[in-house]
């Protein structure tokens, strides 16, 4: 009984130590990623650093007022606090978070914590921890808000929830966590632009006590809701799901064969880097950067915005957003709006991020060079990935037919098609498979799905050596 009191003890007094040092430097963090003020200047240069910089801020930092739907809505900050500390249900524990994806800015956390949790003497199954961390602004691309007595108001998410993971720098912080994938880790630094392809986006909305919202939004039960949530996986997410409603792909065919039936409708979250020069974002083609950065922010984030695309008010194709005028959002004053006047700041530093580069050794050289022959002559593959964008210049939409897939995911799109996506630094996102939905689970899957489509007769050294060649690729 003396040593369960005494261990209570201790780890009561690591988190409240924990909880007093995220007051501290969280406040004074804070104060540093507020935005920074908007400067007139007339030199190109520093005014291409300045929007940079605001870009960063927002990618990174900003909610858009969407903590208003995150937990004013869907209560989903009370499912991470726990009934313990105000909240209902376990909570969330950083060990818990990590396994669902969620990533640790290293930078955030304060030197003496990292030593602390890297000795084993924080305690990663308390939810209390994972409040202290949010005070620290250390988990990517989620915010809490709190309350005076230190229990959590709401959350809010930022872009970098799923378009940004960390490095592999300390893996031995990293216990009980998911598999990253290769490259990246799960407490380290951040590296802004990449797929988080171990975030289970799903299963941390399920947590949400309340998903009224989306239950009435669907015609369905919160129950149903949560099922289709789950049935994501790592990695996906469904843009779509609210706008028809559909969330199963009933055939998934490649080159004339079914593969897999009712397969969920959700798609691989993509990189947000290697954009310029690329004309439509998303595996569908939607739009442009700032076209998909203002829908996402308005409809999947709920921030506080205006948005408008007439296209949505299609009735057969989008029978939800046409229901409930997603097309035309909403009209409100200007200074209520939290998302348009950061559109081109956001714009400019995806177009900023710099590409990845490939870790010696990760592919073979000489086999990479006799690819690269291939890419541009026999396995014609530069006719679509034109290099160095590694897509069309122009409009870069094709028909499933014209790729050798079913027309499931590129119905729920206004040109009903498929983006020929950019595949520089593919290397940073194998982690779920290829194609808009994963269907390839390796390179390898997808050079025969193309050897059979095109009937390009490769050979198996042939087709090895372009796959060696993908792994090189850079913007």
């Amino acid at each position: 009984m003396a040593r369960s009191t005494t261990r209570t003890w201790l780890v009561s007094v690591s988190v409240l130590w924990l909880l007093t040092l995220a007051l501290a430097v969280g406040r004074s963090r804070f104060g540093d990623q507020q935005e920074t003020a908007k400067q007139p200047v007339m030199d190109p240069v520093q005014n291409a650093e300045q929007k940079v910089k605001r870009g960063r801020q927002t990618f990174r930092f900003d909610t858009f007022g969407d903590e208003a739907f995150w937990g004013g809505t869907l209560k989903l900050h009370q499912a991470i606090e726990g009934a313990r500390l105000g909240g209902v249900g376990p909570g969330v524990s950083p060990r818990t978070a990590l396994a669902v994806g969620l990533k640790i800015d290293v930078a955030a956390l304060p030197d003496d914590l990292v030593d602390q949790i890297g000795k084993g003497k924080v305690n990663l199954d308390d939810p209390a921890v994972t409040l202290a961390l949010l005070r620290l602004n250390a988990v990517l691309g989620v915010t809490g808000e709190f309350n005076a007595n230190g229990t959590l108001k709401s959350i809010g998410i930022q872009c970098a929830l799923c378009h940004s993971t960390v490095d592999d720098s300390h893996p031995s912080l990293c216990a009980g966590a998911v598999t990253p994938n290769p490259g990246t880790g799960c407490v380290g630094r951040r590296l802004d632009g990449w797929a988080n392809r171990d975030l289970n986006v799903g299963a941390i909305v399920a947590l949400a006590p309340d998903l009224s919202a989306f239950a009435a939004l669907l015609g369905v039960s919160q129950n149903t809701v949560r099922t289709v949530l789950r049935s994501w996986g790592p990695g996906k997410f469904d843009a779509e799901l609210i706008l028809d409603g559909k969330a199963f792909n009933p055939k998934q065919i490649s080159n004339g064969v079914v593969t897999r039936t009712n397969v969920p409708g959700a798609t691989l979250i993509p990189p947000a880097f290697g954009l310029g020069g690329v004309n439509l974002h998303t595996w569908t083609g939607w739009g442009s950067v700032p076209h998909w950065n203002a829908f996402v922010a308005n409809l999947e984030m709920h921030g506080s915005g205006r948005f408008f695309d007439p296209r949505l008010d299609n009735a057969a194709q989008f029978p939800i957003a046409a229901t409930h005028g997603f097309a035309d959002l909403p009209h409100i004053n200007p200074d209520d709006d939290r998302i348009t006047s950061k559109l081109s700041d956001l714009q400019f530093y995806q177009l900023s991020i710099p590409s990845p580069q490939p870790r010696a050794g990760s592919f073979d050289p000489a086999a990479a060079k006799r690819g690269d022959e291939l890419f541009s002559g026999k396995a014609g593959c530069n006719n679509c990935h034109v290099e160095p964008v590694w897509t069309e210049p122009g409009w870069n939409l094709h028909t499933p037919a014209e790729v050798c897939v079913d027309a499931f995911q590129a119905d729920r799109a206004p040109d009903q098609r498929y983006r020929t996506s950019p595949i520089g630094a593919i290397f940073t996102h194998t982690k779920g498979g290829f194609f808009h939905d994963g269907r390839f689970p390796t390179l390898a899957a997808v050079v025969d799905h193309y050897n059979t489509c095109f009937h390009l007769g490769l050979s198996t050294g042939e087709r090895h050596d372009l796959i060696q060649y993908l792994f090189s690729l850079t913007f």
